[in-house]
């Protein structure tokens, strides 16, 4: 475990006071080379390092916007905040999308009194944020986070895909498929559920891969119902993006809430560009450095391993430096979670206690966002904290 002791963080934050943010190059072309992702444009490995942009896969369904937009208490889509990213030193950054928002199912996006909103203004406004993002030289990764079948809203997660999400595939993959820069994580969090000690649902490694089963309709924060809907599995999840035409990589998450990847080799899908997606936070069941050696270590020494959410709340960060100075160890990426302001009802648990930042200048929040800030400005090899230098 990595410790930042106080005196040296402060040294490495006044030390980048007197240093410009580097030219922006264009952004990587990510291509799956064995068990490591390369850039394709120069063939020097790549490993995913950023964080989460949330609220385009929910500021859709409440009505508000196709996502936040800038205010003096909120950042949005627009040219400061992605080189705010940028002067973090990061060179991924991940963008959780709302299914039936991009298809236009089920009433959404929803308008308000003053605007109305329909799926081609999100998947513009998708697409445009994509492109700001490009231009400070950095890749996106395109997830699908909110889905529901059809007529039920995606307000919220799901056990696994649908048949609508393999139409949501097809559709983004159609319109990204010239654009290298952009990777495609397929399904957010696969889960089993339960109802109280008993199991409700198992999702099993054949149906992940497979689909076929039959999973709750309610998400995972509604009471069950009895209403459920048939799985798509990850391999028709994979053909949807092939079948359009793009060849970018595509993220697979693991099962239990994407912390559980035993049997993701064995029953991946038949692709030569795929790369195993990890989520890890404190509390799940593979939270340690003994659990990453023991069960991510060997699908990382098979194909590339990225952990796109990583996060603590915002009281404390003893789990995202033990597994930023695993990975970094490893060649594993990470994503962390999530580039939001805290709220007026900030506490250490809920809400929003997992944000990054401090500001609309994208100044890191401690004790997470700092130790976030520094890994990364220490491995580009430059002061931890250039975002200090532009403001």
């Amino acid at each position: 475990m990595r410790r930042w002791r106080r005196p040296l963080a402060a040294v490495a934050l006044v030390c980048a006071l007197a240093v410009a943010p580097a030219a922006v190059a264009a952004p990587p072309a990510p291509h799956v080379s064995g068990n490591a992702l390369v850039d394709a444009r120069t063939g020097t490995p790549f490993v995913p390092r950023g964080v989460n942009w949330p609220s385009f896969e929910y500021a859709c369904l409440y009505g508000y916007g196709y996502s936040n937009a800038r205010s003096r208490t909120s950042v949005g889509p627009d040219d400061a905040d992605a080189a705010n990213i940028a002067r973090w030193q990061v060179n991924t950054v991940r963008i959780p999308l709302n299914q039936d928002c991009w298809l236009g199912d089920d009433g959404l996006p929803r308008s308000d009194s003053s605007t109305h909103r329909t799926a081609r203004g999100y998947r513009r406004a998708v697409r445009a944020w994509v492109e700001r993002l490009h231009h400070h030289g950095l890749a996106v990764i395109l997830d699908l986070h909110w889905s529901g079948p059809d007529g039920v809203p995606a307000e919220g997660q799901r056990a696994m895909a649908d048949e609508r999400s393999v139409a949501f595939w097809a559709s983004v993959a159609s319109r990204f498929r010239t654009d290298p820069a952009v990777m495609f994580d397929v399904f957010n969090e696969p889960y089993s559920r339960w109802n109280g000690d008993a199991p409700a649902f198992d999702l099993t490694w054949g149906c992940w891969s497979g689909g076929g089963c039959r999973a709750p309709t309610a998400n995972d924060t509604s009471p069950l119902n009895r209403r459920t809907y048939t799985v798509a599995g990850m391999q028709a999840l994979v053909d949807a993006i092939r079948g359009a035409g793009a060849r970018q990589p595509i993220l697979l998450a693991g099962r239990n809430y994407a912390n559980d990847l035993t049997g993701w080799l064995a029953n991946r899908p038949a692709d030569d560009q795929l790369v195993a997606s990890l989520h890890s936070y404190p509390g799940q069941g593979c939270d340690a450095p003994a659990c990453w050696d023991a069960e991510v270590a060997p699908v990382a020494a098979q194909v590339p391993v990225v952990a796109t959410e990583i996060g603590d709340d915002g009281c404390r960060a003893g789990h995202v430096a033990r597994f930023i100075d695993w990975a970094d160890r490893h060649g594993v990426g990470y994503l962390a979670w999530e580039w939001v302001l805290p709220d007026g009802r900030y506490s250490c648990h809920g809400g929003t206690a997992y944000s990054l930042i401090a500001d609309t200048r994208g100044t890191p929040r401690p004790p997470v966002g700092t130790t976030v800030a520094l890994d990364l400005g220490r491995l580009a090899f430059s002061a931890p904290t250039a975002w200090l230098a532009a403001r």
